[in-house]
């Protein structure tokens, strides 16, 4: 009686489920094998839907919702306490037949079956075993069952399998010679044909394992062969503890084997042997691509056993973000050709110098209107020379276009304030502006300004960051301070500003503890403007002109208008700044204009003059 007519469902395939017991089952993630980097979590994209490979269940078993197949309940073993009666009530599940029924329920001794001692509630059926059917009978279509709980990787039993691929067909010994004389292997006697007995030629008879006479060797007596069952679970033993010593590898044996697959990875894109000697291109999902893409390994469990594959060495770096995906580079200093060509064929008399001493009278505009012209005007109006300064200020977006086109022209200044700029625009263009010497970035958001903290600007002399949302101490540290990735053995730590001479930071929330971090990392600054900023005091004035300030011999312009947190007191401490040139101390509230007079009277070295109330200037 075959399987498939012994009732509805007969065959029925179960997803086996964790035990939730095991040393697999109750440990984390690995975060380095290919399943753990595609969850999201570990930043993957979250489409393969498996489980770490170290977290393969050992010992599966069936879900909550199995009953018998004959009688339709579940199982119960709990209710009795006997050996044997437990065993009649519990639920078995065929390797074979796939059919999940009680034991008790088939009428048939506990003999006469096949216990799978590593899997629970897993056995050859009696009639299965009877009737002579193995593993390989079930086919390998989709009938065959997957690993414990529908994930790729560890299984066990003899009906389950460890990988996706095919196993190996055993390797078949090469004639030699011509072929021995006989009938043609058609009119060789043998056992009927299937045909002929589903034709009814013959009565079917039960299929019977043939035992395989056992190999005799020269140094001892005839060994029998194991069952194929036993080789799968022993296959699965070693498999197991390979991946138990998968975490205990020491660092030097991943370090090598990280380099030589990346060795091998890098040989394979450089040079392609079949490709050098055939001048062929090898096929696609050849055995040698497999292996070497992504830097996996192919690792053998047992002889003749199916290939088991996952990364045992470190997984490598992530990549660092793509902000751009074509490269603009500055077109080169003296493009061809140096003289205009005309219609009639000759050159005009004029050469190149005197067409770009003529085009720097000309505004944007102008320089625009003469790149239409021919082509070779558009590459001469491309020279940085004629481009000092950009200005895209108080634009809503920037385009791709725009960005490009700076990028051309390298200019020394460019003004993007008030403008939608986005970090990653911004980081894009300063990583390809070195020559960049002045940058405005008022009225833009903390979050795009922020890309300065990453940039290396090491011709920047002025920068602008007044007004910007969402400054405050922690954000200006950021900017201030060197940056962490410096080499090795460097031991001068120089801050992103310690080139800049003007720096501009009206409205914003700075204190007294961003001073000492300005006075620190910025100590060349000449022309400082702290303007509007509510926090700035007498205090800070006092921070600014003290004798351990580097300020206090190089500042010439001071702009500390609209600061109300500043008194009288302060301004006899402006007479320690011998360079000081203009001081601006208009709409402060608590200075009284007779203390101004007296200052711009007395003044340090010489006396200021006061074309306004509280703004004084000294002549050169």
């Amino acid at each position: 009686m075959s399987s498939s007519s012994r009732g509805p469902g007969a065959g029925a395939r179960r997803r086996r489920t964790r035990c939730r017991r095991c040393r697999a089952c109750v440990r984390t993630e690995c975060g380095d094998c290919h399943f753990c980097r595609d969850m999201k979590k570990f930043g993957g994209p979250g489409r393969m839907k498996q489980s770490c490979l170290l977290r393969q269940c050992t010992a599966p078993v069936l879900p909550h919702t199995a009953v018998c197949l004959l009688c339709g309940e579940a199982g119960k073993e709990d209710t009795v306490e006997g050996e044997e009666e437990k065993f009649g009530l519990s639920l078995m599940e065929c390797t074979i037949c796939n059919e999940i029924v009680h034991p008790g329920c088939l009428k048939m001794g506990k003999a006469e079956g096949v216990i799978n001692a590593e899997i629970p509630n897993c056995w050859e059926c009696p009639r299965c075993t009877q009737e002579g059917r193995t593993s390989k009978d079930s086919g390998e279509g989709p009938g065959r069952r997957r690993a414990d709980n529908g994930e790729e990787g560890a299984s066990l039993g003899s009906g389950w399998k460890l990988t996706e691929e095919p196993p190996l067909p055993p390797p078949q010994p090469r004639r030699k010679g011509p072929l021995p004389a006989g009938p043609p292997p058609e009119d060789v006697p043998g056992p009927p044909k299937r045909k002929e007995r589903e034709a009814g030629n013959e009565p079917p008879t039960p299929r019977k394992k043939k035992p395989k006479p056992p190999l005799a060797s020269a140094e001892g007596p005839a060994v029998p062969s194991p069952s194929p069952q036993r080789e799968k679970l022993e296959r699965f033993k070693r498999m197991c503890q390979l991946l138990e010593r998968v975490p205990d590898t020491s660092s030097s044996s991943s370090d090598s084997d990280s380099d030589s697959d990346s060795s091998g990875s890098s040989l394979s894109e450089d040079e392609a042997p079949g490709e050098a000697r055939n001048g062929r291109r090898p096929a696609r999902g050849s055995s040698g691509e497999k292996e070497n893409r992504g830097g996996r390994r192919a690792i053998r469990p047992g002889s003749g056993g199916p290939l088991l594959s996952w990364p045992l060495g470190p997984a490598p770096p992530p990549r660092p973000p793509q902000l751009e995906r074509h490269v603009v580079r500055p077109p080169p200093r003296s493009p061809e050709p140096d003289t205009l060509p005309l219609a009639a064929g000759s050159d005009h008399p004029l050469p190149r110098a005197a067409w770009l001493r003529v085009f720097q009278h000309l505004g944007p505009r102008e320089l625009c209107v003469c790149m239409r012209v021919c082509r070779t005007w558009s590459r001469w109006c491309y020279d940085k020379r004629l481009w000092p300064r950009m200005d895209l200020s108080r634009r809503k977006s920037l385009t791709p276009p725009m960005l490009s086109g700076v990028v051309r022209r390298q200019p020394r200044a460019l003004d993007l304030s008030w403008t939608g700029v986005s970090k990653k625009q911004l980081m894009w263009l300063l990583n390809r502006l070195q020559g960049l010497q002045e940058l405005v970035l008022s009225g833009c958001s903390w979050l795009s300004v922020s890309a300065l903290g990453s940039a290396p600007l090491p011709a920047l002399r002025l920068l602008d960051l007044r007004w910007i949302e969402d400054v405050k101490d922690s954000q200006l540290r950021e900017l201030l301070l060197p940056p962490p990735d410096t080499k090795p053995g460097q031991t001068e730590s120089r801050g992103r500003l310690q080139g800049v001479a003007e720096l501009r930071l009206a409205g914003l929330e700075l204190t007294d503890a961003s001073l000492r971090l300005l006075l620190r990392h910025a100590p060349q600054l000449s022309a400082l403007d702290l303007s509007h900023c509510a926090h700035v005091g007498d205090p800070s004035v006092h921070l600014l002109t003290a004798p351990t300030s580097p300020l206090r011999e190089t500042l010439v312009h001071l702009n500390l208008a609209g600061c109300h947190r500043l008194t009288d007191h302060c301004l006899p401490l402006f007479r320690r700044c011998p360079r000081l040139r203009r001081l601006d101390l208009r709409s402060c509230r608590q200075l009284s204009p007779e203390a101004c007079a007296r200052l711009a009277a007395a003044g340090p070295p010489g006396p200021f003059r006061c074309p306004e109330e509280k703004l004084l200037l000294k002549d050169s």
